[in-house]
């Protein structure tokens, strides 16, 4: 069998909830395998397939920062069988992991430009490893912008860090909900509008977006209209995986394979589907 698909064993080194549904797991390599095997080391936007024993696995966005050798992190949501059976899991225990898979976000491309990262909803896990990558070198980034939609106060993502980040003077954080209770003084619409209240210089701005499909869409169509081409906007399609290696043909979208072609895209390489209703 492959190496490719065969999990190796992990423990869980701390457990966190992020949100009522929400929730973040640090994994690592049992020190009888750090003797002889380093931590797998990831680029951000990839992903690794996590593995509840006896239930089965689902691939998930890395979620931690690429600096970080002694253990990964991954933010996953209750939605089904291995996603529930992964938040029964305690620190101590075990889980398989195969990975890292796919593309990366282009960071290198963000060198001397504004850098805007837009997330939406649990979105924010898959770009946090970009914002590590580009806080950590700043001085080489003209400007760094992350706008982030959520759907109520009490699904925001990371608040203790976003309200760290938007305290500093290194990246501006501008944060929308489209709920909002008393409590909420902030801004309340969708994600676009934060998009549209940004003054872009269309010709030195790379963007970057994760999030369902539709808000990626319409926010891609927002950075069109406000002047960016297709070639300076990224998207990270997150689709039904099995196997990670495109064997099982579970995540095709069109010509592409996700597990092997992405998750990270160049806009304009799946523009077209993207726009395509049922693909």
């Amino acid at each position: 069998m492959s190496p490719a698909l065969l999990p190796e064993v992990w423990r869980i080194s701390d457990f966190r909830w992020e949100t009522p549904q929400t929730f973040s797991l640090s994994c690592e390599k049992p020190e009888v395998q750090t003797r002889v095997q380093t931590l797998n080391p990831f680029r951000p936007g990839q992903f690794n397939m996590l593995y509840v024993f006896g239930v089965g696995e689902v691939p998930i966005s890395i979620s931690g920062s690429p600096e970080n050798t002694s253990a990964q992190i991954h933010t996953i949501r209750k939605v089904g069988a291995v996603t529930n059976a992964l938040a029964e899991l305690k620190p101590g225990q075990s889980l398989g992991i195969r990975g890292p898979f796919g593309s990366a976000w282009p960071l290198h491309k963000a060198k001397g430009k504004d850098l805007v990262i837009v997330a939406g909803g649990l979105g924010l896990a898959p770009v946090r490893p970009v914002i590590y990558a580009a806080l950590a070198m700043r001085s080489e980034i003209r400007s760094l912008t992350l706008l982030y939609g959520a759907r109520q106060h009490a699904e925001i993502l990371y608040a203790d860090e976003l309200l760290s980040w938007q305290t500093g003077a290194e990246i501006a954080v501008h944060i929308t909900l489209d709920q909002a209770t008393q409590s909420w003084q902030g801004r309340v619409g969708v994600v676009t509008s934060l998009i549209q209240a940004q003054d872009l210089d269309a010709d030195r701005t790379l963007a970057l977006i994760c999030g369902p499909e539709i808000m990626m869409r319409y926010s891609a169509h927002t950075f069109l209209e406000k002047g960016l081409k297709p070639e300076q906007i990224y998207v990270s399609l997150e689709r039904n995986m099995q196997c990670a290696v495109g064997f099982c043909g579970h995540c095709q979208y069109g010509p592409h394979f996700i597990c092997k072609d992405g998750p990270v895209f160049r806009y304009d390489k799946v523009q077209s589907l993207l726009n395509t209703r049922e693909v």
